[in-house]
């Protein structure tokens, strides 16, 4: 009893901590912090109001009363609305009144002394903000343990189902037709027993009692939505499962997040109570969940995004420089070497073009979609990943562990209603954001088609189980895949090499074909890049420093706000360059034995404009500049460069004889030395490849005596 006591002494104590905190918490010299937002409760102008912990360790110099906030929560939860009612001043606006000022109004009228529940006076709602060391360092799911019961803790997870966000009982309020009295009652579990009959004195005193009836406009309902959170993949162990917690999130707190985002979330880790047959059931065992009282996500979409002010004056004076469009480009995966051409491809299908929408409702996509096909060990996988982290919302799947359901919707049955509902795959997780498929070759052809519609339309159509509706689904796809035979085959057309449908490539507004042949000067850069950044953790040093992830998501949801047009003078340029293409296309159909790298179709102009697009919104232009579909052209032209040098480098070579061809490896070797020397010991193993060394002997006199090539007088080195 006297333990119980000092208990409630304190938490007497600890309430008027929370009175002169709320009070005389200082934010700037003039203004009061918390006064104001009380004031503004009282105004109804404010519905939440958040106290932060570090300010109330600043305000009482101690961690004593903070401690005891974060072992006992909700309690303390109720000691602060209890304070917030004692210091909430009055209302200095003249407001509409609500169903809750009728009634007390009808009460006084009527002489009733006894005052409404607090509960239902409240119009606002209270929550506490972890200490920035708790929320700087979340708690792993699979580290939460029964002695976190009770416990303020913060966890973070992707989201991966939020249910519909439906009214939750808070108070319930009766009337007695015989009385006319109001009851009231509390809601406090998840299941309550109505009351039927009127314990009001009149009716006590006056027998039988009056029947209650259940008033739904003079209860008190709240905003009630549960999310489940799964792990996130670096949390689980090797070999286990994810694991997955429920949230219940209130009030203004529902529709923060959707599935697939990655969130915080701070909240007090509290049994499920068993009610009725249940408590039976379920024995000694009891469900967890946390109580939401604060969410942040990881990455804020692009639409939601607001830049700071330091963040905003390090754009201007970014966009001062030059090539601003290369620089960007090049922060991109900098640990990956090379790929400046794809890289500046991934660049503009993070910006994107505009989507238009006519005056019928039909809709031209504005997101670029681009597929990466080459042999295997060139990085496409590691650029994927790479770009799914920058994007907001960015979904990696792999082809071969995905099926068409997964990619698009499934029909399941929901845990709460036991409804059969939508579940959207990862195509409808990234909708406004980036879907990276790797492997996109070694999918099933029935699962490829479910990514017909996303494509071009952006939609999904279901028709399952009696559902038939339509998804959103814009999102641009970023593929990346396997020539036919695992490696690209000279031998064989780049059809047959690529071997994927005609429908599903002219979708893709540019398809990189990135093929690995052998090249010293290039191989030898490649290998010291690779071991540095083995070496250090880091890529090598730059002349310019390569750009951060969140200043890239910061420059690309600024560049998204411009919406550039077409201009006139420049529809005849692009319509000219749309037609030579087709024509160089059928050219070389009818030339090249090997037939045309793609098609172009209709759907290639419209690629044109969106690049186009993409690159004046880079520049904060509102006008698409000749430069801007000149680039355009040239990352078109770039897709099938690999593919082209090497054609046309087996082709030069076929026709050269014994000594130029020789005087050509040695070249080659000493492109990418700054001394432009090399050793004859060297060269000798290509050229004993495919001639004698007599050949290569001949080579070094012919092209010595005419002083192309200089050999000492060991005949060790050649320059």
């Amino acid at each position: 009893r006297a333990m119980d006591a000092s208990f409630a002494a304190n938490f007497g104590v600890h309430r008027d901590v929370f009175k002169k905190f709320l009070v005389d918490f200082p934010e700037k010299e003039t203004t009061k912090k918390y006064r104001t937002q009380l004031q503004s409760i009282a105004n109804r102008k404010q519905a939440e109001i958040t106290v932060e912990l570090d300010d109330l360790e600043l305000f009482t110099g101690s961690d004593e009363l903070i401690g005891a906030i974060e072992r006992n929560t909700v309690h303390y939860l109720k000691l602060c609305c209890e304070a917030i009612d004692q210091v909430l001043p009055q209302p200095t606006l003249i407001t509409t009144p609500d169903i809750v000022d009728v009634i007390e109004s009808h009460r006084t009228s009527e002489g009733k002394r006894d005052e409404l529940p607090r509960e239902l006076l409240r119009r606002y709602e209270l929550r506490f903000s972890p200490r920035k060391v708790v929320r700087d360092d979340p708690l792993p799911i699979r580290s939460v343990r029964a002695n976190h019961i009770g416990r303020l803790i913060t966890i973070k997870g992707i989201v991966i189902r939020v249910s519909e966000v439906q009214p939750y009982l808070t108070l319930c309020t009766y009337t007695c037709p015989k009385c006319g009295v109001e009851i009231f009652q509390k809601v406090n579990a998840g299941a309550f027993s109505p009351m039927v009959s009127c314990i009001s004195s009149t009716c006590q005193a006056n027998k039988p009692a009056g029947k209650l009836e259940m008033q739904t406009r003079g209860s008190k309902f709240s905003k009630y939505q549960e999310v489940k959170i799964q792990e996130l993949a670096q949390h689980v162990p090797v070999g286990h499962v994810p694991r997955s917690i429920t949230v219940r999130v209130h009030g203004e707190l529902t529709r923060r997040v959707t599935p697939g985002d990655i969130a915080t979330f701070h909240g007090i880790f509290l049994p499920i109570p068993n009610v009725g047959f249940h408590a039976m059931k379920a024995g000694l065992i009891a469900g967890t969940y946390v109580l939401a009282l604060g969410v942040e996500q990881e990455k804020e979409k692009y639409s939601e995004y607001t830049p700071s002010a330091d963040v905003m004056e390090k754009i201007e004076s970014f966009t001062q420089q030059r090539d601003v469009y290369g620089q960007l480009a090049t922060s991109i995966a900098p640990e990956i070497y090379g790929h400046v051409e794809v890289k500046k491809a991934l660049l503009l299908q993070m910006v994107g073009g505009v989507t238009k929408t006519m005056a019928d409702g039909m809709k031209i996509r504005g997101d670029i979609n681009v597929c990466l096909m080459g042999d295997p060990g060139v990085a496409k996988s590691q650029l994927l990943k790479h770009i799914s982290t920058i994007a907001p919302r960015g979904v990696y799947t792999s082809g071969k562990g995905s099926s068409g359901v997964g990619l698009t919707a499934a029909v399941v049955k929901d845990p709460f209603t036991n409804e059969l509902v939508l579940e959207g795959g990862s195509l409808v997780l990234a909708d406004m954001g980036i879907c990276c498929i790797d492997e996109f070759d070694k999918m099933e052809e029935a699962d490829r088609t479910a990514i017909h519609e996303v494509m071009e339309q952006q939609t999904i159509s279901i028709a399952k189980a009696g559902i038939t509706t339509t998804l959103n689904a814009r999102t641009s796809i970023l593929a990346a895949a396997n020539p036919a035979y695992g490696r690209y085959n000279p031998h064989k057309s780049p059809t047959e090499n690529i071997n994927l449908p005609a429908a599903l490539l002219s979708r893709f507004d540019l398809l990189f074909l990135l093929l690995d042949r052998p090249d010293s000067a290039r191989d030898r850069e490649l290998a010291e890049h690779v071991t540095y950044v083995h070496r250090y953790n880091k890529h090598p040093e730059k002349e310019v420093e390569a750009l951060s992830p969140d200043f890239l998501r910061a420059y690309i949801s600024l560049a998204k706000q411009v919406n550039p047009s077409i201009p006139q003078s420049l529809q005849n340029f692009i319509v000219d360059s749309y037609v030579g293409m087709r024509q160089r296309d059928y050219d070389k159909s009818d030339n090249d034995a090997n037939g045309p790298f793609g098609y172009t179709t209709a759907r290639t102009l419209l690629a044109i404009l969106r690049i186009s697009q993409a690159m004046a919104r880079i520049r904060f232009d509102s006008v698409v500049s000749q430069a801007d579909v000149e680039e355009a052209m040239h990352l078109m032209h770039m897709c099938q460069s690999h593919l082209r040098n090497s054609k046309e480098q087996d082709r030069s070579r076929s026709n050269l004889d014994p000594i130029s061809d020789i005087f050509h490896m040695i070249k080659d070797m000493a492109e990418g030395r700054p001394d432009k020397v090399v050793g004859y010991e060297e060269v000798l193993p290509r050229v004993l490849a495919k001639y004698t060394r007599q050949q290569l002997d001949d080579c070094l006199q012919t092209y010595e005596n005419i002083t192309v090539l200089l050999v000492d007088s060991s005949r060790s080195k050649i320059t």
